[in-house]
């Protein structure tokens, strides 16, 4: 069967200590995707691994290392901007190495940056182990205020070919860039793609850092900060009744969540539950997160520390 070629190009940023099992399914979806569009995986492990990836790899995509003079302490940042630098397309998807997208989802992509310049579409977890259950009450109830953060985007880089790769949320770093420059965000709410879950393991090992994001929105780093005290203060003046119509208001909006554009199709209805604990897990988080701040000066990042979460739309238009 022939496939059309689409007009655009995929940057997928990595870094791997060793390789695993899940290389294979790497492979396979690297093979399916270089049948439809240049892919160009900026490959950021060690020599030895890198070479392993070259081997296992499909010969159809493009495998290089990041650009030394575009480093940055954000190692995904640092693989998108070399992306960006080599694509040979205007219109680029880039997705992390737990997305999976599908033909539909890739023409949508593409074709909403026709008349956008940065695209965000809508992630669900598939196969669902409790852990991604868990984080997907955060997803639901980001998308009951706008949309979620997902692990890919959509761009234009003929606006925006460079961005800030020492900061922690680099993708609001990313599309703030590109608002600073007179972009169009289009978030989709019924755009679906694919992601993996991660590990257990990795999952408990992001929660203080995803926590960490919201000193780049600091109305809702306050306002998460606050949760942990609200509910102590209640508990501690016989107020715990008023906990339950909380609770039940923070599951009606999950359940918002899930249901706009056709989300119960893909969010399983326990994560509206879910969302709760998913809050106060926040909650606390982010007093931890307060605490690496004042005890070393930014989150604990790849054996270093990153102090800045982003920089403000502001502060990235003043820069212009």
């Amino acid at each position: 069967m022939v496939v059309e070629h689409l007009d655009g190009t995929y940057i997928l940023p990595i870094r791997r200590d060793t390789t695993g099992e899940e290389e294979d399914g790497l492979s396979i979806y690297l093979a399916w995707l270089s049948r439809w569009m240049e892919v160009l995986v900026v490959d950021g492990s060690p020599p030895h691994v890198f070479a392993q990836h070259r081997a296992r790899w499909p010969g159809g995509i493009r495998h290089l290392p990041p650009d030394p003079d575009l480093r940055s302490v954000n190692g995904k940042a640092w693989g998108v901007n070399t992306g960006l630098r080599h694509a040979s397309h205007d219109r680029v998807v880039i997705g992390d190495d737990d997305v999976r997208y599908d033909e539909a989802s890739l023409r949508r992509v593409l074709a909403l940056l026709e008349d956008v310049d940065v695209v965000r579409p809508q992630n669900y977890f598939e196969p669902r182990p409790w852990h991604a259950q868990w984080d997907t009450g955060r997803t639901l109830l980001n998308r009951a205020f706008g949309g979620d953060w997902p692990g890919t985007l959509g761009l234009r880089r003929n606006l925006v070919r460079y961005y800030d790769g020492d900061v922690l949320f680099e993708n609001l770093e990313l599309c703030r860039t590109v608002k600073a420059a007179g972009g169009l965000q289009a978030v989709p709410l019924d755009l679906y793609v694919r992601r993996l879950p991660p590990t257990a393991r990795h999952f408990w090992s992001q929660r203080v850092r995803q926590a960490y994001d919201e000193f780049a929105r600091p109305p809702l780093l306050v306002a998460q900060l606050a949760l942990v005290p609200a509910i102590a203060f209640l508990l501690l003046t016989d107020r715990a009744r008023a906990l339950l119509p909380a609770a039940l208001l923070v599951t009606a909006l999950a359940e918002v969540g899930r249901r706009r554009s056709g989300g119960r199709r893909y969010f399983p209805a326990i994560a509206s539950f879910l969302a709760l604990l998913w809050l106060l897990e926040r909650g606390v988080c982010s007093w931890l997160a307060v605490w690496q701040r004042l005890r070393w000066g930014g989150v604990r990042y790849r054996g270093g520390v990153l102090p800045r979460a982003a920089h403000s739309t502001t502060s990235l238009r003043q820069a212009r």
